[in-house]
């Protein structure tokens, strides 16, 4: 049976009205894709941090147990410092911990340990048997100290200069290509630049 012309005109208006129906969820996908799409691509170790340039938030904490130093803003001024947020129950920061022991080792930098939501107990036993790294730390056990300094998760790894200002921020375990590419040339760099504004 065939189609009259008024049917036909009629049929091919709602053909056309359900067109842009069916077009909503490819038009919602692509929104979604290219966002996602962009934030795959990007080093997550690369995220930027409010706090780059800022003095480091005003805190003072306990040791953790069994260690005679904690830490606080002040220890954080007068030399170049590297503050590494570490916990017992973190696999990565099981990972980058050779790094940080070799680092102490060599005695590059002062290497201080923010210990982050963890029990005193686990982190004492997790530094007797991996090794201590830090000249201090901080037990930080609520996290309300890592919140201040914008800790997304454990391990992050700052840099901050000798007027205690945060000069940079790693996310994530510290590999040897960011100690050797980034992290160490950073260091000397803010020493030398500490050096030229004290003569």
């Amino acid at each position: 049976m065939t189609e009259t012309p008024v049917e036909a005109a009629s049929s091919q208006r709602k053909q056309s009205r359900l067109r842009p129906v069916y077009l909503v969820p490819v038009v919602l996908f692509i929104a979604i894709a290219i966002p996602l799409g962009w934030g795959l691509t990007r080093n997550a170790s690369e995220l930027p941090s409010s706090l780059i340039g800022k003095s480091v938030p005003g805190f003072a904490l306990p040791p953790v147990q069994g260690r005679m130093l904690g830490l606080a803003t002040a220890d954080l001024r007068g030399e170049v410092s590297l503050v590494n947020v570490f916990a017992s129950w973190c696999t990565a920061c099981r990972v980058e911990h050779p790094l940080f022991m070799r680092l102490a080792q060599s005695g590059a930098v002062p290497i201080h340990g923010l210990n982050y939501k963890d029990r005193p107990a686990d982190a004492a036993k997790w530094l007797d048997r991996l090794g201590d790294p830090y000249t201090r730390t901080g037990a930080d056990l609520d996290g309300r100290v890592g919140i201040d300094w914008g800790v997304y998760g454990v391990p992050e790894t700052f840099i901050v200069d000798a007027d205690g200002r945060i000069a940079f921020k790693h996310i994530g375990a510290v590999t040897p290509e960011a100690l050797k590419e980034t992290i160490l040339p950073l260091i000397e760099r803010l020493r030398s630049q500490g050096q030229g504004s004290g003569s």
